[in-house]
Parts: C-alpha cells; structure tokens; sequence
C-alpha cells in the first residue's frame, strides 16, 4: 500500500526538471517503486515505453548514432526519467535520446530515476524538458506550447514563466500554427527558418503565403529578402493603366513603414501629406492587438 504526503505549491520553471514538479513519495515495492533518494536504477532498455506526450517528432540520425558511439564506449552519463507502469513495465517522462542511443549501441540496461507521477505531470514534465532544450526545430516548439496552452489551459505569460522563454517569443511560435500545412512541413524539414516563417505571416492569405514559400524557396533568399518580397506583395506599386498613376510613397515613408511593420510583425501603412498625416495599424485578432499594447507601453 502506497502512501503520499501532500505536495507543495509548484515553483516557477527555468531551473530543469528537478523545480518543475515537487516529488511524490512513496513506499518502495520490487520494480515499480520510486528510485530511493534520487539515485538512478539499472533499468532493461526493453521495459521502458516511449512517453504518448512527446511532442518532438525528428531526431538528427547523426548526432544520434555519434552518441550511439559514446554510450558503447563510456556509457550513460546523465539519467533518463521514467515512471513506472502496471505489469513491471516503465515509461519515458525525459531523455528518450540517450534510451534510442542505448538501443542502437545493444545496451542491456540504461541508468534511469524513476518517479511516481500522474499522468498531467508526465505530460506537463516532457513537454517542458523539450522546450528546455535547443535543438528542437521551431515546429516542434510551436505545437509544445500549443499542447501546454489547450492541455493546462495556460497564459502565454504562465508559458514564458514555466519554460523560461520570452513572452514575446511563445507568441511568436504559437503564430507559426497559421501557417498552411506545406509551409509548416518547411519549416520542420530546415527549408524555411524560423526568421522566414515568421516574415510570411503578415500575408495571410494561406494561398499568398504559400506561393510566396515556393519562391522564397526556389530563390533561396534571405530573411531580410523575405521581408522586402512580402512588403511588395501587400503594398504592390500602382498599376497606369492610360490612369494617371497614384502618388508613390516617398522613399524615406516606405522605409519607416517596412521597418515597422518587421518590428511588430503586422501590417502598418504610413499615409503622409507633407509631413503630416497617419499611422495605421492593422490586426487581425485581440491577441495581436494585446501584443502591440504591451510594446507600445514599454
């Protein structure tokens, strides 16, 4: 019969798994009992599941067989984390590299510390230690968020807290979700960085966004080209069709404008009658227009 003390208030994220979720004690039982004191176990390779809530899909096959070659020769340095399940069996909650690593290198056992948690604080625990890391592609980080936001029902600001991020930068991997199916498979595969991805949305349009991908793509240009390209495509120069063509936007107009519109990632249109005029400022949804408060009350 196990036996729990109630667990403490969490604490704010950013410090590693061990400031995540407090530790539920419990009795220790043959095979399924939380690693006494912390210590890692030797555990089968093949008893361990890998965790339903893993949100990173893509593994460098490189770096995973160079890490292969370490384990071989030195074994596993740092533990994984797993819980334990029904029939003698664990599951992941951290470090399914070094177990898939451990595998490949015809490893028998794996050093792992094992924690009874339910099944919000499995989830919660690898979503977080995977957008703790840097090498997830920004696909990945994007449906990490969104999985933490629809799952827990979080604030972005409770999501930037948690995981230790930028507020701005969660909601600008959220946005990446926008993007059309094709585009975001690009954008996984390192065709389209994130800087790309990001110049793309102030498009809209799916079908704009996507035909303006495809010629990014094929004239691999830059970001900051990108940027350009996409500023033409919602502010094309006036057509003169035997019509007396419309007044160009003066040079210096254009140039605040563009740089505007990169720094808050919306459509801005500047209309200036000599040295008088506006700003206008478009968004398309209450999130967007909360994110431009927050940076004009800075």
């Amino acid at each position: 019969m196990q036996t729990t003390t109630e667990a403490p208030k969490r604490r704010a994220l950013g410090k590693g798994l061990e400031s995540l979720l407090p530790r539920v004690h419990a009795v220790a039982e043959p095979g399924s009992a939380e690693s006494r004191d912390g210590r890692p176990r030797e555990i089968p390779v093949n008893l361990i599941d890998r965790s339903p809530f893993q949100t990173r899909t893509r593994f460098d096959e490189t770096q995973l067989q160079e890490l292969a070659t370490s384990i071989a020769a030195t074994g596993v340095v740092q533990p994984i984390l797993v819980r334990p399940l029904m029939g003698g069996q664990f599951q992941l909650i951290a470090g399914e590299r070094r177990w898939l690593a451990s595998k490949r290198a015809g490893r028998e056992t794996i050093p792992a510390i094992v924690r009874q948690v339910s099944d919000e604080q499995a989830m919660e625990m690898t979503i977080v230690e995977n957008l703790q890391r840097a090498d997830l592609n920004p696909m990945e980080q994007a449906r990490a968020f969104e999985r933490l936001a629809r799952e827990f029902q979080l604030t972005q600001e409770q999501m930037a807290k948690r995981t230790g991020k930028d507020r701005a930068s969660v909601g600008n991997f959220l946005r990446l979700l926008k993007l059309p199916v094709e585009v975001q498979a690009r954008v996984e595969e390192g065709v389209l960085s994130f800087g790309h991805a990001r110049a793309l949305l102030p498009l809209e349009d799916p079908e704009t966004i996507l035909k303006a991908a495809q010629k990014v793509t094929a004239l691999s240009m830059s970001v900051r080209q990108t940027e350009s390209y996409v500023q033409k495509i919602l502010n094309p120069e006036p057509k003169q069709e035997g019509e007396q063509k419309e007044k160009m936007v003066d040079p210096n107009v254009r140039e605040v404008q563009d740089s505007l519109q990169r720094a808050l990632g919306l459509k801005v249109r500047i209309e200036d009658k000599k040295g008088r005029g506006r700003v206008i400022i478009e968004y398309g949804q209450l999130e967007e227009f909360d994110r431009l408060l927050e940076r004009l009350q800075r």
